[in-house]
């Protein structure tokens, strides 16, 4: 069955209006669900935006990575001077089954959800970009900072959150 989760997040400031780094949300995040392909369960899936397919990867003893069946349906940003956000919805397809090593039922969404955002920046200083990510495990408050000019770029002080939507 198709299920739909959304994903959201924000960052807070300083995010200065001059564009000094252009702080954004990259367009792949990585997502656990339960594979009905490899049937394991908690297996992190890349997401990316445009992508057909989603990227389960696999299991350590088995399966290598594989071509699941699902997609960023929708990836929305927000920005103003001291917050910047993300809304994603991720179709997926799930079926039920039990996992082949540990014997355990699946779940949509699986029963630890976890979720990892990746983040770009170009620093002006350095003149080369840069990458970052938060995720749901993360130490809170996550200080995002500039490889290059050690600038603090913004601070993750909420857990993203995950919802089920059907």
């Amino acid at each position: 069955m198709l299920r739909t989760a959304e994903i959201s997040a924000g960052l807070t400031g300083p995010l200065k209006g001059d564009g000094s780094h252009a702080l954004h949300f990259r367009s792949k995040l990585e997502f656990t669900i339960d594979c009905f392909v490899c049937e394991r369960t908690g297996r992190t899936t890349v997401f990316e935006r445009g992508a057909e397919r989603a990227l389960c990867s696999g299991s350590r003893s088995g399966l290598q990575r594989h071509y699941t069946a699902g997609r960023i349906a929708a990836f929305d940003t927000t920005s103003g001077a001291d917050r910047l956000a993300v809304r994603a919805l991720l179709d997926f397809w799930w079926a039920p089954f039990d996992d082949i090593r540990d014997h355990r039922p699946s779940a949509a969404p699986t029963s630890h959800p976890w979720v990892r955002l990746h983040l770009g920046y170009y620093c002006r200083e350095a003149k080369e970009s840069g990458t970052d990510s938060i995720q749901t495990n993360l130490v809170r408050p996550y200080e995002v900072r500039c490889a290059h000019c050690k600038s603090l770029l913004a601070t993750d002080a909420t857990t993203p959150s995950i919802r089920l939507l059907t």
